[in-house]
């Protein structure tokens, strides 16, 4: 069994707003991919701020998929701006928005990663692969939101305020297909994956799809909230299920006052119980 990992944080952007805590997260998952799980330095490839372009991020994804075999681990995690925009693809309109992940040099004009690019670079992984990602970034088409947070006292308080993870489109963007606005339905990112053909696929995404994902000041640090919490509990309890796990990130992010809701896509077709119950832990998730 190989396990495989790319853990992409940008927080410095080349053209547009900065973001404070994506490094740190990468930092996070980092530690725990070595100390909980073995994961062996020489298979995780990471990529901040400058090196977290579209070309290198596509090429480390694409060696995270190369000569995968049953029973390999891979890994993919992903900090920093996400977005939406409409759909481009004339028999998709139906399902109204492509969810995008924004790389360093992010534009308007294709630099960016669509979940459908996703959806073609895993699509060929073998039957057998356990994929798991986890992205902390933003799934919402509403725009910038507040996002809640417990406020540190002055002598903790952070240079700047709780930012959030969603990067709206520029107006012309926005406005590109507004005649066809009333033909079109929000989707999240999990469209990228269903139609996959493949098993043991699990998808982690740090709010629902109408959220944003907070940038926070947690402990005297910038975090992604979801990235930090889930690191918490695995390190208290590394043999936690999924479900329990996603139970107490909840938890936590309510008792923080953060108003995302982390969400967990599990593949439905696996259907060996004793397979299951070794992947997702002793309770399954819907």
């Amino acid at each position: 069994m190989v396990k495989k990992a790319v853990l992409v944080g940008i927080n410095d952007y080349k053209g547009v707003s900065d973001l404070n805590g994506c490094v740190n997260d990468i930092k996070d998952m980092h530690f725990t991919l070595r100390s909980l799980f073995r994961f062996e330095t020489r298979n995780i490839r990471v990529l901040t701020d400058s090196r977290a372009t579209k070309v290198n991020i596509i090429k480390r994804l694409q060696w995270l998929v190369s000569g995968a075999k049953p029973g390999d681990y891979l890994v993919f995690h992903f900090s920093g701006h996400g977005s939406q925009i409409r759909d481009r693809d004339g028999d998709e309109l139906s399902d109204g928005l492509d969810e995008i992940l924004c790389p360093h040099d992010m534009d308007w004009d294709g630099t960016f990663i669509v979940d459908d690019q996703l959806n073609k670079i895993f699509s060929g992984l073998p039957d057998g692969v356990l994929l798991e990602v986890f992205l902390d970034c933003c799934h919402s088409e509403t725009g910038l939101k507040d996002i809640g947070g417990l406020t540190p006292p002055p002598e903790l308080a952070p240079p700047t305020p709780t930012l959030n993870r969603f990067l709206p489109p520029p107006v012309d963007i926005e406005f590109r297909f507004a005649d066809e606005i009333d033909m079109l339905e929000q989707r999240g990112f999990k469209k990228g994956f269903e139609d996959r053909g493949t098993k043991h696929h699990i998808l982690w995404a740090g709010c629902m799809d109408n959220q944003t994902s907070a940038d926070a000041y947690i402990g005297g640090a910038y975090h992604g909230a979801f990235t930090y919490y889930l690191n918490s509990h695995l390190r208290r309890e590394p043999r936690i299920s999924r479900r329990r796990l996603l139970e107490k990130v909840r938890a936590s992010l309510r008792y923080g006052g953060y108003s995302q809701i982390p969400q967990l896509e599990l593949e439905a077709t696996t259907r060996d119980r004793a397979l299951r119950r070794e992947i997702f832990g002793d309770e399954e998730v819907d």
